[in-house]
């Protein structure tokens, strides 16, 4: 695959499509099942309140995926993405009721970099609290 977005068409302010990913305590489960981690404080709200926690929160890299998916649709190529991190700032709270969690997820292209490369900083938030900080990925463009 190759990026669908041409670099020479991008500027500096260029707005992604903004999304928003629900999140339920199945979508933890499946998570939980695919990754490995079986923490219980994905899955057992009783154990996160007894940790501190003021319920089942999602895993930090389940919300870091999440939030990476508005860049990859963007450029309709995962393979794009060259370099990818941030800082986990706040959980994603998961009630258990049938609405869940919602992670709302804004990018725009914050620098061009050299070699049809662009940097994308995301903005990451979750009942309206920034979930992720410095939110950066480096995307290669066509």
């Amino acid at each position: 695959m190759t990026a669908k977005i041409a670099y020479d068409e991008v500027e500096v302010g260029t707005e992604l499509p903004a999304q928003s990913f629900p999140v339920t305590r199945a979508t933890l489960v499946r998570y939980a099942g695919a990754s490995g981690d079986f923490n219980p404080i994905h899955w057992n709200e009783k154990f996160a309140k007894e940790v501190g926690l003021p319920d089942v929160i999602a895993h930090g890299m389940f919300t870091m995926a999440e939030a990476i998916r508005v860049v990859t649709d963007w450029t309709g190529d995962p393979g794009a993405v060259v370099e990818y991190g941030c800082r986990f700032t706040r959980p994603v709270v998961v009630p258990n009721d049938d609405q869940g969690a919602l992670i709302e997820v804004s990018g725009k292209v914050a620098a061009k970099l050299d070699d049809h490369t662009v940097r994308v900083d995301l903005t990451a938030t979750s009942a309206g609290q920034k979930v992720l900080g410095m939110s950066r990925a480096v995307v290669r463009l066509a």
